[in-house]
């Protein structure tokens, strides 16, 4: 196997430089944050870290896109008709040996977000270039900056071409097309999901800035992971007592892979008509049938707003803890 020539620190510099003359101009009153989200895209998607994620997520939709795509057959040889909302349960749609898809995602996901950001500075300070990064024509805030943007058009980038590859694979099987609606929830269900590991980026950037060692801000990004997707429940379980409808229902809520839940089992379950408690009135007053695409985004906003607030919250500390960092050579 043929051994890739390793990049010098002062070629690199050379090059970073270079990039952010050309991109914004010395003289120009431009900040460098282009060179920088163009260099640390670069590095994502070339490194071992992302393909390693990507493959485990493909190897998870495609056994789960079968097992949907068998079940959804099974339906059919009994009752002979179509179900409906067909190409949803393609990734909603699971067995006893093997979750859905969206189960998969929901836990795996995160571990995407936590792997482009655990060392976005530390590992530039263990590799002692990120005084000579902040030497450049680069403003500070265009650094870390440029970390969470070339993160999240990662994200966004594997995300659409998992969900797109899903799609087409269960159109090829299945021979069913998806109705606009379904279309429109798919879509939804993307910004979403792209909201929630943009959530994860952020808080393994926090990490990376409070702490100096890239292997303690891996620990810590990945025990919070583990704490909201395996433990919390049980907490809010022995917390709620005997009221898990109302207390145990709002402590759920502060787990955002809970958050995350809600929302995308709302936008890709058309029945799902709400998300509290209801009262036995309102079923009898309910009305049956699907809920449009429009309400049920009216459904989840709150859920989103969350998700975004605790990302724009991790952001701004880790942000304002890296501007007020004193940085050596």
């Amino acid at each position: 196997m043929a051994v890739l020539p390793r990049v010098q620190p002062r070629a690199w510099l050379e090059r970073l430089r270079s990039r952010a003359e050309a991109g914004s101009g010395r003289g120009t009153g431009g900040s460098g944050l282009a060179a920088v989200v163009r260099k640390e895209f670069a590095d994502h998607v070339s490194g071992w870290r992302m393909l390693i994620l990507v493959a485990l997520l493909v190897v998870t939709g495609l056994g789960s896109l079968y097992t949907a795509a068998q079940t959804i057959r099974d339906a059919v040889g009994l009752t002979a008709a179509i179900p409906e909302f067909v190409f949803l349960r393609l990734f909603t749609g699971g067995s006893p040996q093997l979750p859905p898809l969206t189960a998969f995602v929901t836990f795996l996901a995160p571990l995407l977000g936590i792997a482009l950001g655990f060392d976005a500075v530390c590992g530039e300070q263990n590799r002692r270039t990120l005084s000579r990064i902040l030497a450049q024509p680069i403003h500070r805030d265009a650094v870390i900056n440029g970390k969470f943007l070339a993160g999240v058009l990662a994200i966004v980038i594997t995300l659409t071409a998992l969900l797109a590859g899903v799609g087409a694979l269960g159109l090829l099987m299945l021979g069913v097309p998806p109705t606009g609606d379904e279309a429109l929830r798919l879509v939804a269900y993307g910004v979403l999901t792209t909201i929630y590991v943009a959530f994860w980026l952020a808080l393994a950037i926090l990490f990376s800035v409070v702490f100096r060692q890239a292997a303690t801000s891996a620990l810590a990004s990945i025990s919070v992971w583990l704490f909201f997707s395996a433990f919390w429940d049980m907490l809010v379980n022995l917390a709620a007592g005997d009221d898990p409808v109302g207390l145990g229902l709002w402590l759920s809520r502060i787990s955002p892979s809970y958050l995350y839940s809600e929302a995308i089992v709302t936008l890709l379950n058309p029945l799902v008509r709400t998300l509290g408690p209801v009262t036995l009135e309102q079923v009898l007053g309910a009305l049956e049938g699907v809920l449009p695409v429009g309400q049920s985004l009216v459904l989840v906003w709150p859920q989103t707003v969350g998700l975004v607030a605790l990302t724009a919250v991790c952001f701004a500390i880790s942000y304002i803890l890296f501007m007020r960092r004193e940085i050596r050579a």
